[in-house]
């Protein structure tokens, strides 16, 4: 016997209720339809007191009272329910859907159940007229259920590592007395391979920002990982973080080929200093107020590619005077600039719209069709 209580919890932590159609299970349904050859189709979820259909084929209503439903049986038995002809069935003769509109004679469902085993909807095919339903038939409508079910899961489980991922993500620029700081990202997909953090302390301001190959759950874990060895011990020197970093990444990933480039760097506020460590990432510059460029780049492989341990990385020393930009992005940005004159575009939007409006316009340009990859930007404006 179900445990209706443990039920009802593990579908309202799917969040699939009352949510819009989805393709993947919709093609799922027409497959179903065509290789049962029925008129009827859907994949249901049971509510408290109600069946709602996520995905349906030749039913009229999405939803309607649980005491009826077929698939409130499906569900209660846990296994593979056929009724080849329920007017024939004492139990469901006089069923409302039996004895009036849809009038239904055939039913065939196999239950769909929560990450953690919990019975909470059904695939089902329905017809007006009697069907034989074989032990090959039962067996596919099963694999069916089982599609839609990771389908579904797979949306949950993303649905989890957005969170994470949000929660990972600096909730808000910092003040600095004396500079302006903007910073955002935005995803191609689903979750991010970029990442950047921002912190200041004593009066300086440590600058991180991370784009690891890829796209997808892969990369936006191992991200996740890269940002928090950076963030252990914020007094450690910049480059014995950033090898630290590479050395974990090696012992953990390094059979994988996954790498990571990384751009890490302290401002002083005081005087202007900064101080950067770069791993292969080459997308760290100084925007001077004259007009002029400063590229910021120290000698070093992305992390993961078998640098830990060889020759230590050094870092790079520059100044950031009055009017000046610290501008550092992903590659992603790359491709939404003026192919022809990149650098000119990006002076001219940090020059007319300063370092907030030229973030909004990089998230504005992310969402274009030009763009292919996941976009990070953060520019840090020394104002005094």
């Amino acid at each position: 016997m179900i445990d209706e209580k443990q039920r009802q919890a593990a579908l309202e932590k799917m969040n699939v209720l009352d949510t819009p159609p989805d393709e993947r299970v919709d093609r799922v349904a027409r497959l179903a339809k065509e290789m049962f050859g029925v008129p009827m189709v859907s994949v249901a979820f049971l509510d408290r007191d109600r069946q709602w259909a996520k995905s349906q084929i030749g039913l009229r209503r999405s939803e309607g009272p649980r005491k009826y439903s077929f698939c409130d049986h499906t569900v209660r038995l846990e296994s593979t329910l056929v009724i080849e002809d329920a007017t024939a069935t004492a139990e469901f003769a006089d069923n409302p859907y039996v004895a009036g509109d849809p009038h239904l004679r055939f039913y065939a469902g196999h239950p769909l159940f929560a990450p953690g085993g919990e019975p909470v909807g059904t695939l089902c095919v329905l017809d007006t007229v009697p069907h034989d339903f074989t032990e090959s038939q039962a067996d596919l409508l099963r694999d069916l259920a089982f599609w839609v079910q990771t389908e579904l899961n797979q949306d949950s489980e993303l649905d989890h590592a957005q969170v994470i991922q949000r929660a990972l993500r600096p909730q808000s620029v910092p003040d600095l007395d004396g500079y302006t700081i903007a910073a955002d990202s935005m995803s191609r997909g689903q979750l991010s391979g970029d990442f950047y953090d921002l912190a200041v302390r004593d009066g300086v301001l440590r600058v991180t920002l991370a784009d690891a190959m890829g796209k997808g759950a892969g990369p936006a874990l191992v991200a996740a990982g890269v940002r928090a060895s950076l963030r252990t011990d914020p007094h450690r020197p910049l480059a014995e973080a950033v090898d630290e970093a590479d050395r974990l990444l090696e012992e953990d990933l390094g059979d994988v080929g996954m790498f990571v480039t990384v751009v890490h760097a302290d401002i002083e506020a005081g005087t202007g200093r900064i101080e950067l460590v770069d791993a292969g990432h080459g997308l760290g510059f100084i925007v001077r107020a004259d007009g002029g460029w400063q590229r910021l780049r120290s000698m070093g492989l992305p992390l993961g590619m078998g640098g830990a341990g060889l020759e230590a990385r050094e870092a790079v020393i520059a100044e950031l005077g009055v009017g000046d930009c610290f501008v550092c992005c992903s590659d992603g940005l790359i491709d939404v600039l003026d192919q022809d004159d990149p650098f000119g575009h990006v002076q001219r939007v940090i020059r007319d719209l300063g370092p907030r409006g030229a973030v909004a316009e990089a998230m504005r340009l992310s969402r274009g069709d030009r763009a292919t990859d996941d976009i990070t930007v953060l520019v840090v404006r020394r104002d005094r």
